[in-house]
């Protein structure tokens, strides 16, 4: 598949000792690309390039992994968002989140912005590519799949669902190189400020299942959730959906 393919990929923590490693997720964008370019994929970072936990990422059979340097405290976004644009990319593939620094989840959607191309959350698998557009899979809730069409070029996050990343040899790790490259520096002004603290998870709400056998409650337990006060919302305005938007966050309680 002659396809220009990019992998994003970040410095990932372990989740017990905190030891800087390959994010897991950013593993599964670079196995990905391997898949749909080969020996032709690029694989970018954004951040120190005598970083060790990257040769984890050339440990994976690259020959290459390109740098952008910039120190801590640095926007990433800005030198991302160049270097994609003149870079001639039909597919940049990246994990939803970083395990490391913000871990807001916010970059891929902001890359996407800043380029003006299609975003596709959840990425499952690339299918083909032909003609200009792709048929990827994305990864639902429960197991499901959902084809979709989406025109070059695209950026997607990749699930947990996809290729599961070969292992790191230490061979290619050492042999491969590390090419940096000279950007802007931007200071991130809102990290410079902020406070970051370990993310909290949300409790869940408990469904209550009067079912009474044993057939009934495993139904009850693996059935899709419906949304009884749902709302699809069709052909209105940018502003309208941003307020219904708003309004069932607050309603959630997620703000305020």
């Amino acid at each position: 598949m002659n396809t220009n393919v990019i992998s994003l990929v970040s410095i990932g923590a372990h989740p017990t000792s905190g030891r800087p490693r390959r994010a897991d997720q950013d593993a599964r964008a670079v196995e990905l690309g391997l898949q749909l370019a080969g020996d032709n994929l690029q694989v970018l970072h954004a951040g120190d390039v005598a970083e060790p936990a990257l040769r984890a990422y050339l440990g994976m059979g690259l020959e290459q992994l390109h740098v952008l340097e910039q120190p801590a405290g640095a926007d990433a976004l800005p030198a991302l968002t160049a270097y994609l644009r003149d870079a001639g990319a039909q597919v940049v593939l990246t994990g939803s989140q970083a395990e490391t620094g913000e871990g807001s989840g916010m970059l891929p959607f902001l890359l996407a912005e800043g380029l003006g191309w299609p975003l596709v959350v959840g990425l499952a698998q690339v299918e083909s590519i032909n003609e200009g557009s792709a048929l990827v899979l994305q990864a639902l809730p429960r197991g499901q799949r959902r084809r979709l069409k989406v025109k070059l070029p695209f950026l997607a996050t990749v699930d947990n669902a996809a290729p599961k990343p070969r292992q790191s040899a230490y061979g290619p790790a050492r042999r491969g190189e590390l090419a940096a490259d000279d950007v802007e520096v931007v200071e991130d002004e809102l990290l410079a400020v902020a406070t970051l603290q370990p993310a909290k998870p949300r409790p869940k709400r408990l469904k209550v299942i009067k079912a009474k056998s044993g057939a009934d409650r495993m139904k009850a337990a693996t059935a899709k959730a419906s949304g009884g006060g749902g709302q699809v919302l069709k052909g209105v305005t940018a502003q309208a959906g941003a307020e219904a938007i708003l309004k069932l966050l607050i309603e959630e309680g997620v703000v305020r």
